[in-house]
């Protein structure tokens, strides 16, 4: 039996999500189509809000509801915590105790999948240099991560400012996301000068 277009259309839609591939796709689809037309309308109504209200921090890159987030409102901006992903900045507000301000580079140095430092919002990150202490390179341990945060030092030592690396007790290959609050903790505060 051939599958209806309408479905095979939406599981196509599915499969554009990161991580979701035709398996898990077919079962969002069929689960869709057990919800009533009210939580149909309610989920769509979710995802036309997130696209029509989030956006982008015009200081941090982070995700907010205004022009500038929170945290770059009320924090400490003489230290800046640079991450690849919005993702990794909530990993990283799990922990107490850091005060400071974060960088979000949307992305990591990939010369195999064709992102250069011009791909990142590195330039950004030079503009917001003004009083800034340390900055924290707080990439994934990973190839792409380490990559990206030697490039962001070596940009920066010229400058005087102190540049740290979070320590390793975050495993190499795995990302913050993933990662207890405990060893986010440790690793912050273990961090070293590059």
């Amino acid at each position: 039996m051939k599958q209806l277009d309408s479905i095979a259309r939406l599981i196509n839609k599915f499969t554009k999500l990161p991580g979701v591939g035709a398996k898990t796709a077919q079962r969002y689809a069929y689960g869709v189509l057990d919800m009533t037309e009210a939580e149909v309308a309610d989920f769509c109504d979710a995802m036309t809000e997130v696209k029509r209200t989030v956006r982008y921090c015009v200081e941090c890159g982070n995700l907010t509801d205004k022009d500038v987030c929170d945290i770059c409102e009320r924090r400490d901006k003489s230290i800046i915590c640079v991450v690849a992903y919005p993702k990794d900045v909530l990993a990283l507000e799990r922990i107490s105790g850091y005060t400071g301000v974060y960088h979000v580079l949307h992305g990591t140095l990939n010369p195999m999948e064709g992102r250069g430092p011009d791909d990142l919002h590195i330039k950004q990150l030079l503009a917001r240099l003004d009083g800034v202490e340390e900055v924290i390179m707080a990439t994934n341990p990973d190839v792409e991560g380490e990559a990206t945060a030697m490039y962001v030092a070596r940009l920066l030592k010229p400058l005087g400012i102190k540049v740290t690396r979070i320590a390793q007790g975050i495993s190499m290959g795995s990302e913050l996301e993933y990662a207890d609050e405990v060893t986010l903790s440790r690793a912050l505060e273990a961090r070293t000068e590059l």
